[in-house]
């Protein structure tokens, strides 16, 4: 009898068939690495715009003006500050404004104009007392996910409404390292000071 040696090798179908995997490998690799970069664009983007939220709601909760305390001694809620003289130094109130207890009132000092400078008072934050610069991630090691860039930078600015004077408008903006603008998001605060609300004693 004779003994055949058989050697393995591919055949010419599968040969055909790997290069062809490869190709559409190699073909597809710089799309998928686009789809990545952009996905990480995308997601940066979005953090970002969540910091600037954050940063303008903290700031809105703050007082609209230093001045809007300045009776504190009196009241210690915000009051509306008479910038155009329009509130009425009887009932301390402002054309529309509900003439009962515990609404909004005029301060007692009507010719306070509103104030940049930072508030005095200890405890109370005006809307500047919040403006700042800082970096918007602590994080120096780029995050868990990889793709924060950690030299975002986040300012927030306090500036008057040129068309109305009881508007001030808060923005929030943030940039990177080459200074480029990610996003850029503003809110308003109304000189409307605030009520104070009955409460209920059981």
């Amino acid at each position: 009898m004779v003994n055949k040696a058989f050697k393995a090798a591919f055949t010419m179908i599968e040969l055909i068939f790997a290069i062809v995997v490869i190709a559409i490998a190699i073909v597809s690799l710089p799309m998928m690495m686009q789809v990545n970069s952009k996905g990480m664009e995308n997601n940066l983007a979005q953090e970002a715009i969540f910091g600037a939220s954050v940063e303008l709601m903290q700031a809105s909760t703050g007082y609209w003006d230093a001045n809007s305390m300045e009776d504190i001694n009196v009241s210690d809620y915000s009051r509306v500050i008479n910038i155009n003289g329009d509130c009425n130094s009887t009932t301390k109130l402002r054309p529309g404004q509900i003439n009962q207890p515990y609404h909004r009132r005029c301060l007692d000092n009507n010719t306070t104009p509103p104030s940049d400078a930072n508030s005095t008072i200890a405890g109370i934050k005006a809307l500047e007392d919040f403006e700042n610069t800082h970096q918007l991630y602590t994080d120096n090691t780029g995050g868990e996910a990889g793709y924060k860039e950690t030299n975002l930078t986040i300012s927030l600015s306090v500036t008057p409404d040129t068309n109305n004077t009881n508007i001030k408008i808060l923005t929030a903006e943030v940039k990177d390292s080459n200074g480029n603008t990610v996003t850029k998001l503003y809110t308003q605060s109304a000189n409307v000071g605030e009520p104070q609300y009955y409460k209920r004693m059981f």
